[in-house]
């Protein structure tokens, strides 16, 4: 098994994603902003990991180099980070801080994980790379519907950038595989603990996505799945 990058993996969705890689015999390498609960988690799961704040671009992009460098090109790459918007941060009424923190994180540091570890997987044509995304990002049904607008709007970046990027990589032909998640609504530190999905059931898709077997002929790539669907953008 090769190494497996996960981002947000000292809790919740992420840490649930990297036990299961972990458990499968991947090399896992955690990333996250608490150094003291990053530590705790990487214990637990006896793996290596890397602290870095996500919202500092620079920062994370000199991680995510040296990660490359220090590990080499991961066969998985799970980016489970993100933040939510303030509560009352609708489109006229968000602050400049609040769209940036939130765009920064959600949005800005996915793109700089992709562009620099994902760029090594294309030239490697073997790997695969699973966004947490959210169904709020979503330009169907009820995702772009107001409120939330840093965090809807970093979501719909997310899909489109992931829509993207399979294009330019031949949706799957040429080893490389990327595609968004919904987990839904999960008891998570965001989610809160009357939410209505487990951990484990929020993490399923993304897991069975690192993991399936692909033929390209048959299989897909290059969408946002929910409960291991595919759902309109």
């Amino acid at each position: 098994m090769g190494v497996a990058i996960v981002t947000g993996g000292s809790r919740g969705l992420g840490y649930e994603t990297a036990r299961a890689l972990t458990d499968a015999g991947h090399r896992v390498v955690l990333v996250a902003k608490d150094p003291e609960r990053l530590s705790q988690s990487a214990a637990r799961l006896n793996c290596e990991y890397r602290a870095v704040d996500l919202g500092d671009i620079d920062s994370a992009r000199t991680v995510f180099q040296e990660i490359l460098e220090t590990f080499g090109t991961p066969e998985i790459l799970v980016l489970a980070h993100g933040v939510m918007s303030e509560k009352m941060s609708k489109t006229l009424r968000t602050t400049n801080e609040e769209w940036r923190r939130v765009m920064a994180i959600n949005l800005d540091s996915v793109f700089t994980a992709i562009n620099i570890l994902g760029a090594a997987m294309a030239q490697a044509r073997n790997g695969r790379i699973i966004v947490y995304s959210a169904c709020l990002g979503r330009m169907s049904g009820p995702g772009n519907a107001g409120g939330l607008a840093p965090y809807r709007i970093s979501k719909a970046g997310v899909n489109a950038l992931v829509r993207n990027l399979a294009h330019e990589t031949a949706h799957g032909t040429r080893g490389l595989l990327v595609d968004a998640i919904c987990p839904n609504h999960t008891r998570t530190d965001m989610g809160g603990p009357d939410a209505p999905l487990s951990i484990e059931e929020g993490a399923d898709t993304a897991i069975w996505l690192a993991t399936r077997p692909f033929d390209p002929a048959v299989d897909k790539t290059g969408f946002l799945w929910e409960e291991r669907r595919i759902i309109d953008w």
